[in-house]
């Protein structure tokens, strides 16, 4: 069987050195020959009945590799993320969040409607962290006007942005002295983990449950792993069935994110620095209204003019360049189809873009 070219040689819109790069999200790349290769072999079985050997090897993969005594294979992170705060909150509790946290704002608001868990979400400061005393204050007395507050949820890395283990350590210490869950969207985790010089089992260690995302920079087509206690994921995975996301032979999706977790952590390093080298290259060129915000872990972040923000996405497509909005802010993300040439010919592109 012939399978379909490893990313680096992908087929898309352009080829060679016509090449879309696209840099809207690290969810966007396509799965290397390797990987197909995985899938193409990968044992298969009913995974409802827990008879699928490579769902089993993934989730006991991510398990050790977290830290934690179990896990559960998601199709995505938003069924994740619900089933986790499903899981540690009752119909008509709350839970702790940031403003922004993508649960409570990319997420349909889920855990409202489905789970009806209320969130109360705080403002987070430029680190994405949610002030310390702001928690503390958040939690609710016991009284009968209140929802009962059950639950603290982050997010690592936030805006590309890795919370520090000094601030986990402090904020998860305020939930339990408050008798609180802890819960971390952990969807670019290996990022932090990556970005903190630290292994994913220590950020993980602050929590009760993580759930690690497959498909953003790991380089997986579908797939997130919620990892934690024995008991919570027994409910977690009682609640995936609710929600419809039992799956039977998830081998095929299972064996992508095996493959990724054993050969994907380590490259992020290089898409760390394709990002940090976009950064200085597009904030070495000068151009008015275009003022770089921030480059975290494999983020930039670019504020544009009224101006740029109305001719650049379409000159920068032109150009072979993807970008993801029309807002004044554009979020540029590094992923493992972005080679170091790519973001040379990037600067080049939103160069002649602005001029022209």
């Amino acid at each position: 069987m012939t399978y379909p070219a490893a990313s680096s040689e992908r087929p898309a819109t352009f080829t060679g050195a016509n090449r879309i790069i696209d840099l809207r999200s690290d969810t966007v790349t396509r799965p290397s020959q390797g990987m197909y290769d995985a899938i193409a072999a990968a044992s298969v079985g009913d995974d409802v009945y827990g008879d699928d050997p490579t769902v089993n090897a993934l989730e006991a993969k991510a398990a050790d590799l977290m830290g934690k005594e179990a896990a559960v294979l998601f199709p995505s992170g938003t069924q994740s993320n619900l089933a986790a705060v499903m899981a540690h909150c009752g119909r008509g509790e709350e839970y702790i969040i940031g403003t922004g946290y993508h649960i409570v704002t990319y997420e349909a608001m889920g855990t409202a409607v489905l789970g009806s868990v209320a969130p109360f979400a705080i403002p987070t400061n430029e680190a994405g962290e949610i002030p310390l005393d702001a928690i503390k204050s958040a939690v609710k007395m016991a009284d009968p006007h209140f929802p009962v507050t059950r639950l603290l949820s982050l997010e690592n890395t936030h805006n590309g942005k890795a919370l520090s283990m000094d601030y986990m350590a402090k904020a998860t210490a305020i939930a339990r002295e408050a008798g609180l869950n802890t819960h971390l969207d952990g969807a670019r985790v290996m990022n932090a983990a990556v970005a903190l010089s630290v292994k994913p089992a220590e950020i993980a260690a602050y929590f009760d449950t993580v759930s690690v995302c497959l498909s953003k920079g790991l380089g997986s087509p579908v797939g997130t792993v919620l990892v934690g206690p024995t008991d919570m994921m027994a409910k977690a995975r009682r609640i995936r069935k609710m929600l419809g996301g039992a799956m039977r032979q998830a081998g095929v999706i299972a064996a992508c994110g095996l493959y990724a977790l054993e050969n994907n952590i380590d490259r992020l390093a290089e898409d760390h620095l394709h990002a940090s080298r976009l950064a200085d290259g597009l904030g070495g060129l000068g151009v008015d209204g275009l003022d770089v915000v921030a480059c975290n872990t494999n983020m930039v972040f670019v504020d544009l003019s009224e101006a740029l923000v109305a001719k650049l996405p379409a000159a920068l497509m032109e150009r072979g360049v993807q970008i993801a909005s029309r807002t004044s802010r554009v979020r540029l993300v590094t992923h493992l189809d972005v080679s170091g040439e790519d973001v040379d010919r990037v600067v080049a592109a939103f160069d002649e873009a602005c001029s022209a």
